[in-house]
Protein backbone atom coordinates (compact mmCIF):
# COMPACT_ATOMS: atom_id res chain seq x y z
CA UNK A 1 0.00 0.00 0.00
CA UNK A 2 1.60 3.57 -0.78
CA UNK A 3 0.65 6.97 0.41
CA UNK A 4 2.34 10.15 0.24
CA UNK A 5 2.23 13.98 0.95
CA UNK A 6 1.23 16.49 -1.91
CA UNK A 7 1.99 20.45 -2.59
CA UNK A 8 4.75 22.18 -3.76
CA UNK A 9 7.16 22.64 -1.84
CA UNK A 10 6.93 19.54 0.40
CA UNK A 11 10.99 18.84 0.46
CA UNK A 12 10.67 20.20 4.12
CA UNK A 13 7.90 18.48 5.36
CA UNK A 14 7.86 15.98 8.25
CA UNK A 15 4.95 14.21 7.50
CA UNK A 16 6.94 11.18 6.04
CA UNK A 17 8.49 10.57 9.05
CA UNK A 18 5.61 10.81 11.22
CA UNK A 19 3.71 8.39 9.09
CA UNK A 20 6.29 5.91 8.18
CA UNK A 21 6.95 5.72 12.10
CA UNK A 22 3.04 5.01 12.50
CA UNK A 23 3.51 2.50 10.16
CA UNK A 24 6.25 0.07 11.39
CA UNK A 25 4.53 0.58 15.24
CA UNK A 26 1.27 -0.75 13.50
CA UNK A 27 3.66 -3.93 11.92
CA UNK A 28 2.68 -2.18 8.08
CA UNK A 29 5.54 -3.34 6.58
CA UNK A 30 4.16 -3.36 3.00
CA UNK A 31 2.99 0.46 3.53
CA UNK A 32 4.96 2.85 2.19
CA UNK A 33 4.72 7.10 2.39
CA UNK A 34 6.57 9.30 0.08
CA UNK A 35 6.53 13.04 -0.74
CA UNK A 36 5.15 14.43 -4.09
CA UNK A 37 6.21 17.82 -5.24
CA UNK A 38 3.01 18.84 -7.57
CA UNK A 39 1.06 22.10 -7.98
CA UNK A 40 -2.26 22.41 -7.99
CA UNK A 41 -3.13 22.31 -11.77
CA UNK A 42 -1.64 18.50 -11.63
CA UNK A 43 -3.73 17.73 -8.83
CA UNK A 44 -6.45 15.73 -11.06
CA UNK A 45 -4.51 14.19 -13.60
CA UNK A 46 -2.56 12.77 -10.69
CA UNK A 47 -5.13 11.41 -9.21
CA UNK A 48 -6.57 9.47 -12.32
CA UNK A 49 -3.22 8.07 -13.81
CA UNK A 50 -3.02 5.94 -9.82
CA UNK A 51 -3.35 2.57 -9.16
CA UNK A 52 -5.51 0.66 -6.28
CA UNK A 53 -2.48 0.67 -4.30
CA UNK A 54 -2.44 4.35 -3.63
CA UNK A 55 -4.60 4.65 -0.32
CA UNK A 56 -4.47 7.69 0.73
CA UNK A 57 -2.62 11.34 0.50
CA UNK A 58 -1.80 14.43 3.15
CA UNK A 59 -2.23 17.32 1.39
CA UNK A 60 -0.38 20.74 1.79
CA UNK A 61 -0.54 23.59 -0.36
CA UNK A 62 -1.30 24.97 -2.78
CA UNK A 63 -3.22 21.49 -3.62
CA UNK A 64 -6.21 21.97 -0.40
CA UNK A 65 -9.00 24.01 -2.44
CA UNK A 66 -8.24 21.94 -5.36
CA UNK A 67 -8.08 18.42 -3.46
CA UNK A 68 -11.90 19.67 -2.52
CA UNK A 69 -12.30 20.40 -6.52
CA UNK A 70 -11.26 17.01 -7.45
CA UNK A 71 -12.82 14.77 -5.00
CA UNK A 72 -15.77 12.50 -5.63
CA UNK A 73 -16.79 12.14 -1.69
CA UNK A 74 -16.77 15.32 -0.13
CA UNK A 75 -16.99 15.29 3.86
CA UNK A 76 -19.03 18.12 5.45
CA UNK A 77 -15.99 19.82 7.20
CA UNK A 78 -13.90 20.47 4.05
CA UNK A 79 -17.44 21.52 2.28
CA UNK A 80 -17.62 23.94 4.47
CA UNK A 81 -13.55 25.17 4.42
CA UNK A 82 -12.96 25.09 0.57
CA UNK A 83 -9.74 23.11 1.67
CA UNK A 84 -9.15 19.56 2.36
CA UNK A 85 -6.05 18.72 3.92
CA UNK A 86 -6.72 14.53 3.04
CA UNK A 87 -7.57 12.60 0.34
CA UNK A 88 -8.42 9.17 1.14
CA UNK A 89 -9.52 6.42 -1.65
CA UNK A 90 -12.96 4.61 -0.98
CA UNK A 91 -15.37 2.52 -3.48
CA UNK A 92 -16.83 5.53 -4.18
CA UNK A 93 -13.84 7.20 -5.36
CA UNK A 94 -11.48 9.76 -3.42
CA UNK A 95 -13.11 11.21 -0.42
CA UNK A 96 -11.85 14.60 0.76
CA UNK A 97 -11.05 15.14 4.31
CA UNK A 98 -9.67 18.05 6.55
CA UNK A 99 -7.90 17.12 10.34
CA UNK A 100 -6.12 20.79 10.15
CA UNK A 101 -9.09 21.81 12.67
CA UNK A 102 -8.03 18.51 14.65
CA UNK A 103 -4.63 19.97 14.66
CA UNK A 104 -5.41 23.57 15.46
CA UNK A 105 -8.03 23.11 18.51
CA UNK A 106 -5.46 19.97 19.86
CA UNK A 107 -2.25 22.36 19.53
CA UNK A 108 -4.38 25.27 21.45
CA UNK A 109 -6.20 22.94 24.11
CA UNK A 110 -2.20 21.42 24.99
CA UNK A 111 -1.11 24.69 25.34
CA UNK A 112 -3.96 25.51 28.22
CA UNK A 113 -6.33 27.26 25.77
CA UNK A 114 -9.69 25.50 26.79
CA UNK A 115 -11.56 28.71 26.13
CA UNK A 116 -11.27 31.70 24.24
CA UNK A 117 -14.53 34.74 23.40
CA UNK A 118 -12.15 37.11 21.57
CA UNK A 119 -9.46 35.96 19.02
CA UNK A 120 -7.76 36.73 15.77
CA UNK A 121 -6.68 35.03 12.47
CA UNK A 122 -3.76 36.62 10.49
CA UNK A 123 -4.01 35.14 7.20
CA UNK A 124 -7.42 33.78 5.10
CA UNK A 125 -6.66 30.57 3.03
CA UNK A 126 -7.56 27.09 3.86
CA UNK A 127 -5.44 26.59 6.86
CA UNK A 128 -6.94 29.98 8.62
CA UNK A 129 -10.29 28.78 7.52
CA UNK A 130 -9.80 25.66 9.36
CA UNK A 131 -8.52 27.44 12.37
CA UNK A 132 -11.86 29.38 12.67
CA UNK A 133 -13.65 26.50 13.16
CA UNK A 134 -11.70 25.16 15.80
CA UNK A 135 -11.17 28.82 17.58
CA UNK A 136 -15.58 28.69 17.32
CA UNK A 137 -15.36 25.22 19.35
CA UNK A 138 -13.56 26.47 21.58
CA UNK A 139 -16.60 29.41 22.38
CA UNK A 140 -15.31 32.19 19.91
CA UNK A 141 -17.71 35.23 19.78
CA UNK A 142 -15.80 37.36 17.95
CA UNK A 143 -12.54 36.88 15.60
CA UNK A 144 -10.73 39.87 13.80
CA UNK A 145 -9.05 38.56 10.27
CA UNK A 146 -6.32 40.30 9.67
CA UNK A 147 -5.36 40.11 6.00
CA UNK A 148 -2.89 42.43 3.55
CA UNK A 149 -5.94 42.32 0.84
CA UNK A 150 -9.15 42.74 2.09
CA UNK A 151 -10.91 40.51 -0.94
CA UNK A 152 -9.30 37.54 0.06
CA UNK A 153 -11.03 37.53 3.22
CA UNK A 154 -13.95 35.98 1.88
CA UNK A 155 -13.87 32.32 2.58
CA UNK A 156 -12.87 32.55 6.27
CA UNK A 157 -15.45 34.91 6.81
CA UNK A 158 -18.50 32.84 4.95
CA UNK A 159 -17.18 30.54 7.58
CA UNK A 160 -17.09 32.52 10.65
CA UNK A 161 -20.38 33.61 9.18
CA UNK A 162 -22.04 29.66 9.08
CA UNK A 163 -20.61 29.28 12.67
CA UNK A 164 -22.52 32.08 14.51
CA UNK A 165 -19.25 33.90 15.36
CA UNK A 166 -18.95 37.53 14.61
CA UNK A 167 -15.88 38.84 12.60
CA UNK A 168 -14.11 41.54 11.69
CA UNK A 169 -11.46 42.63 8.79
CA UNK A 170 -8.85 44.35 9.23
CA UNK A 171 -5.56 45.44 6.95
CA UNK A 172 -1.71 44.59 7.90
CA UNK A 173 -1.15 48.08 7.84
CA UNK A 174 -4.06 48.80 10.38
CA UNK A 175 -3.81 45.52 12.45
CA UNK A 176 -4.47 46.69 16.44
CA UNK A 177 -4.29 42.89 18.03
CA UNK A 178 -6.65 43.19 21.38
CA UNK A 179 -7.81 39.92 20.81
CA UNK A 180 -5.18 37.63 23.65
CA UNK A 181 -5.14 34.58 20.88
CA UNK A 182 -4.01 34.77 18.13
CA UNK A 183 -3.70 32.25 15.13
CA UNK A 184 -0.56 33.01 12.28
CA UNK A 185 -0.61 30.87 8.93
CA UNK A 186 0.88 33.48 6.75
CA UNK A 187 3.60 31.82 5.13
CA UNK A 188 7.19 32.52 5.90
CA UNK A 189 8.04 35.14 3.22
CA UNK A 190 4.92 37.20 4.86
CA UNK A 191 6.19 37.40 8.11
CA UNK A 192 8.53 40.02 7.87
CA UNK A 193 5.06 42.40 7.39
CA UNK A 194 3.94 40.87 10.75
CA UNK A 195 6.52 41.69 12.93
CA UNK A 196 5.48 45.43 13.13
CA UNK A 197 2.35 44.54 14.81
CA UNK A 198 1.58 45.50 18.66
CA UNK A 199 2.84 42.46 20.16
CA UNK A 200 2.09 42.01 23.66
CA UNK A 201 3.46 40.32 27.04
CA UNK A 202 -0.53 38.77 27.50
CA UNK A 203 -0.39 37.71 23.83
CA UNK A 204 -1.01 33.47 22.97
CA UNK A 205 0.25 32.64 19.47
CA UNK A 206 -0.01 29.96 17.70
CA UNK A 207 1.89 30.38 14.29
CA UNK A 208 0.71 26.75 12.32
CA UNK A 209 4.66 26.72 10.48
CA UNK A 210 7.13 24.46 11.82
CA UNK A 211 10.41 24.98 9.48
CA UNK A 212 12.81 26.81 10.19
CA UNK A 213 12.13 27.04 13.80
CA UNK A 214 11.77 29.62 15.60
CA UNK A 215 9.95 31.26 12.93
CA UNK A 216 10.84 35.52 13.04
CA UNK A 217 7.32 35.66 14.33
CA UNK A 218 7.78 33.11 17.23
CA UNK A 219 11.06 34.88 17.96
CA UNK A 220 9.47 38.42 18.14
CA UNK A 221 6.76 37.30 20.52
CA UNK A 222 8.85 35.46 22.80
CA UNK A 223 10.86 39.18 22.52
CA UNK A 224 8.27 40.53 24.04
CA UNK A 225 7.22 38.22 26.49
CA UNK A 226 3.91 36.50 25.05
CA UNK A 227 3.70 32.73 24.54
CA UNK A 228 4.20 31.26 21.61
CA UNK A 229 2.76 27.64 20.09
CA UNK A 230 4.61 26.03 17.31
CA UNK A 231 3.44 24.51 14.20
CA UNK A 232 4.55 21.29 15.30
CA UNK A 233 1.67 20.27 17.42
CA UNK A 234 -0.75 21.02 14.52
CA UNK A 235 1.44 18.76 12.77
CA UNK A 236 1.40 16.29 14.73
CA UNK A 237 -2.51 16.05 15.71
CA UNK A 238 -3.42 16.27 12.14
CA UNK A 239 -1.13 13.32 11.53
CA UNK A 240 -2.34 11.23 13.89
CA UNK A 241 -5.94 11.53 11.94
CA UNK A 242 -4.92 11.01 8.80
CA UNK A 243 -2.88 7.78 9.67
CA UNK A 244 -6.40 6.46 11.45
CA UNK A 245 -8.27 7.66 7.89
CA UNK A 246 -5.64 5.71 5.79
CA UNK A 247 -4.95 2.44 7.51
CA UNK A 248 -8.29 2.10 9.87
CA UNK A 249 -6.28 1.63 12.31
CA UNK A 250 -5.88 3.46 15.63
CA UNK A 251 -2.92 6.14 15.43
CA UNK A 252 0.44 4.49 17.55
CA UNK A 253 0.72 8.28 19.48
CA UNK A 254 3.77 7.16 21.42
CA UNK A 255 5.42 5.80 18.49
CA UNK A 256 4.25 9.00 16.46
CA UNK A 257 5.27 11.45 19.23
CA UNK A 258 9.24 9.93 19.68
CA UNK A 259 9.75 9.89 16.34
CA UNK A 260 9.26 13.45 16.10
CA UNK A 261 10.33 14.12 19.39
CA UNK A 262 13.46 12.75 17.99
CA UNK A 263 13.87 14.19 14.58
CA UNK A 264 13.93 17.76 16.15
CA UNK A 265 16.15 17.16 18.97
CA UNK A 266 13.53 17.12 21.69
CA UNK A 267 15.09 15.32 24.96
Amino acid sequence: MRAAVLGRPVSHSLSPLLHRAAYAALGLDDWTYDALDIGAEDLRDLLAGLGEEWRGFSVTMPCKQAAVEVAQVVEPLPRLLGAANTLVRTEAGWRAENTDVTGVGMALQLAGVERVGHAAIIGAGGTAAAAAVALSSLGAQHVDVVVRNPDRAGDVLRVLETLGVSAGVTVFEHADLEAPLVVSTVPIDAQPDVLGFDWRRGHTVLDVLYAPWPTPLAARVTGTGGTVVGGLEVLFWQATVQVELMTGRPAPIAAMRGALDAAVGVA
